[in-house]
C-alpha cells in the first residue's frame, strides 16, 4: 500500500468515526490522535486503536509489523502534547514514551485489547514502541 493509500484510508476513518459517535466499521474501537508534525507543525490526525490503561489511553506504534516506526512516531517525539477524540469526547494530553517495565506492563495491555499487537512485535525485530496519552488536568 502506497503512503497516498494509507492517507486516504485514514482519512476516511476520520470521517466516519466522527459521523458515527466515536464508531468506525469492523468493530475495533478508535481514538484519533492530532499531532503536530515533526517538520511542517500542521497537525495532523491519525486513528490508532483505542487501549485504554486506566483513565489514559496508549498509542501503539506498531505499524502492522513493519520493519519502521510508523510517520506519527517521529511526530510525537518531536511534540508531545496531543489531542485525543475517544467517541464523543475530546481532551488535551501529553505522549510519554514508555521503557522497561512499564513498556511491558502496557503492551500486554494493548495485547489483550487487540490481539494482533502480539503478532506484529513476532514480526518484526525493533521493539515496538508504546507511549501513554496522559490527560492534561488544570491545576
Amino acid at each position: 500500500m502506497s503512503d497516498f493509500d494509507f492517507i486516504e484510508q485514514n482519512r476516511r476513518l476520520v470521517e466516519e468515526f466522527r459521523a458515527n459517535e466515536g464508531k468506525v466499521q469492523g468493530g475495533i474501537p478508535v481514538i484519533l490522535l492530532t499531532i503536530k508534525g515533526a517538520k511542517s507543525g500542521k497537525p495532523r490526525i491519525y486513528p490508532l486503536v483505542s487501549v485504554p490503561f486506566g483513565e489514559n489511553y496508549l498509542a501503539v506504534a506498531s505499524k502492522g509489523g513493519a520493519p519502521k516506526h510508523p510517520l506519527w512516531y517521529y511526530n510525537l517525539l518531536a511534540h508531545p502534547d496531543v489531542t485525543v477524540e475517544v467517541g464523543n469526547e475530546k481532551f488535551e494530553a501529553t505522549a510519554r514514551l514508555l521503557a522497561s517495565a512499564e513498556r511491558e506492563q502496557a503492551f500486554k495491555q494493548a495485547v489483550t485489547v487487540f490481539p494482533h499487537y502480539a503478532e506484529f512485535q513476532k514480526q518484526t525485530a525493533r521493539e515496538i514502541p508504546v507511549f501513554l496519552l496522559e490527560r492534561n488536568t488544570k491545576a
